[in-house]
């Protein structure tokens, strides 16, 4: 193998599994290292500046980062990622006097974007100081998308909403709230310089089959409703009620339902219970609340009188996998199963729907009906106009629209520039030596023993009295100081200097993990079964030196490394050293544009 260029910033970052995951790549140990300190202004800046909504995110993300946690390859529970930028946010204090300030001269560029979800906002966040003119129209009467929307206030609560939206708004942009776009001819034809769509996936899918329309009075989708309520427009539901899917947004209905007066509430879902799309976590507390979840049935009918919907009938059904692994339900050819209810609350999906886009205007749409749009710069066939989050590729979440705001912005800055959107400016990169002393640095590198902590809840039976009651309650600090001391610091990389080796395998001999070996080059296929411990996983790359003095050559398999450092401490030489990655990935304000 060729030895490892570590000056391509993709390599370091690859290693730090955790924010190579997250879309919006955030900095996760640096922040985590800040809260252990006491840090929690400096953390959620870090936070605000990568993913934009730290206390939001800290509530509902999806957690990519989660699973792809070093942690997770020691023991079975990742460090708790999520819930510690929360930390950040519920401990910050004022850091108003941290944030941007609002342009101090327009630069003549006006910008529209349709929908003020957390997509748009992300541009106009990005956008607005640098003196763009930004515009933003939504049909709900406050800004928020889908955060406001369709996340509970058990879940979200309103204050943390507000509060982060206001530190964007106050950059200064123009809020046309209460006014929806009727027309992209129209608007393309007003003296915008560019158009981005960040309008969601606002059309819940519905279930046509028998009456359905006979009993439509108490059949609900579930992410209307779910506005129904943030709104304010519904306050109740009927006693006995089924919930129909298995995503989180089926997890946020029943839930709901529980606290707006349902006694009996049950999902029921055409699939397994491990393959359902809702996130683990959102299952178990929906079970907590004594909410039963019923898979492998797919609805037939809905049965009803004289228009009064009475139940539902259910098919069971099995999965069964052909020789190419694709499954198929079949029935089970058991009885037909009859659940009672008075709602149903429907939540098997989300639709985008463009009905304001005209299909003349030269905008390209694919066989889904969805916009062609590039997934690296957010341009779609009409160049001016940009589409970012779930109005882009279809319902993700909250992280995701970040991610697309932050490279639609970039493009956006581009083209009004003059420059080629697709040629996208690098990262800022920096590694810094963490060492003080012989034996000491700058960072905590003893790996804590401890199992990750449990985020306490709010009592159950007060939690559901009401629906704007968080559940979660949050790391206290001494919570979150002992949680974050389990992050194994995957961003202060072992760095190796080939010339400064003496061959004396004393870091063969201290690493825990048998992850540093000393052998003849080979072939990849090959060195990876010549290694201590042989390196399966060929999703983590091998950090492979230059030849030494004895022919032979140092392969670090990144797979198991533990960032502890022995081998650093070890070194009678200083060949090893161990140094700080960061990476701080490119936004519209680093774009090298002309001007």
């Amino acid at each position: 193998m060729q030895p490892t260029d570590i000056r391509d910033p993709e390599y370091f970052h690859k290693v730090v599994d955790c924010q190579w995951a997250c879309p919006a790549h955030t900095p996760v140990p640096e922040y985590i290292r800040l809260i252990a300190a006491g840090r929690y202004a400096d953390a959620f800046m870090i936070n605000w500046h990568s993913n934009v909504f730290p206390g939001i995110l800290g509530r509902t993300c999806d957690r990519p980062c989660e699973p792809a946690c070093r942690r997770v390859r020691v023991e079975h529970e990742p460090v708790a990622i999520c819930r510690l930028k929360r930390v950040a946010a519920d401990f910050k204090g004022d850091i108003r006097d941290q944030l941007p300030k609002p342009a101090a001269q327009k630069n003549g560029r006006k910008i529209a974007l349709v929908g003020a979800g957390p997509a748009s906002l992300t541009v106009a966040r990005d956008l607005a100081p640098l003196g763009y003119h930004c515009v933003l129209f939504d049909i709900d009467p406050r800004a928020g998308g889908m955060i406001r929307s369709q996340i509970p206030k058990f879940r979200l609560p309103d204050d943390v909403i507000d509060e982060e939206i206001a530190y964007i708004t106050d950059l200064g942009m123009e809020m046309r709230l209460g006014q929806g776009v009727n027309s992209l001819k129209a608007l393309l034809a007003e003296d915008y310089d560019a158009v981005f769509v960040g309008c969601g996936a606002p059309r819940g899918r519905d279930l046509p089959i028998p009456g359905r329309q006979e009993a439509a009075a108490n059949i609900h989708i579930g992410i209307d409703w779910l506005s129904s309520i943030s709104f304010g427009h519904v306050d109740s539901i009927g006693k006995r009620v089924i919930v129909l899917g298995g995503g989180n947004t089926a997890m946020d209905c029943c839930r709901s339902a529980r606290r707006l007066g349902g006694e009996d509430v049950k999902v029921i879902v055409r699939s397994g219970f491990e393959e359902m799309k809702a996130s683990p976590w959102e299952k178990d507390d929906a079970m907590h609340e004594d909410i039963p979840i019923l898979n492998m049935l797919v609805p037939k009918n809905f049965v009803h009188e004289n228009g009064t919907l009475k139940g539902m009938v259910f098919e069971t059904v099995k999965a069964e996998y052909d020789e190419r692994r694709r499954r198929r339900l079949v029935p089970t050819g058991e009885p037909d199963k009859f659940f009672e209810c008075d709602d149903v609350l429907v939540a098997v999906g989300q639709e985008n729907s463009f009905p304001w886009i005209e299909r003349d205007i030269g905008l390209e749409f694919d066989k889904w009906d969805m916009p062609v749009v590039d997934e690296v710069t957010m341009q779609s066939s009409v160049p001016k106009v940009f589409f970012g989050g779930d109005a882009a590729f279809g319902p993700k979440n909250i992280i995701w629209a970040v991610a697309h705001g932050h490279q639609a912005a970039i493009s956006i800055h581009q083209l009004c520039n003059g420059e080629d959107v697709k040629n996208r400016p690098p990262p800022l990169v920096n590694l810094m030596s963490q060492k003080m002393g012989i034996h000491e640095w700058s960072y905590d590198n003893a790996p804590s023993l401890d199992l990750r902590f449990k985020v306490p809840h709010r009592e159950k039976s007060l939690a559901l009295q009401n629906i704007k009651a968080e559940v979660e309650l949050g790391f206290d600090e001494r919570l979150a100081y002992d949680e974050a001391q389990r992050c194994l610091n995957c961003d202060v990389q072992t760095v190796f200097t080939d010339n400064l080796c003496i061959e004396c395998d004393a870091c063969v001999d201290i690493c825990p993990v048998d992850c540093i070996t000393f052998t003849p080059n080979a072939e990849e296929s090959a060195l990876r079964n010549h290694l201590n411990a042989p390196a399966h996983n060929m999703t983590q790359a091998l950090y492979v030196s230059g030849d030494l003095k004895t022919g032979r050559v140092m392969v670090k398999d990144e797979d198991v490394c533990l960032h502890c450092g022995l081998c650093a401490e070890r070194c009678p030489t200083g060949a090893w050293d161990m140094q700080r990655f960061l990476i701080d990935v490119a936004q519209a304000e680093n774009a090298c544009c002309k001007h």
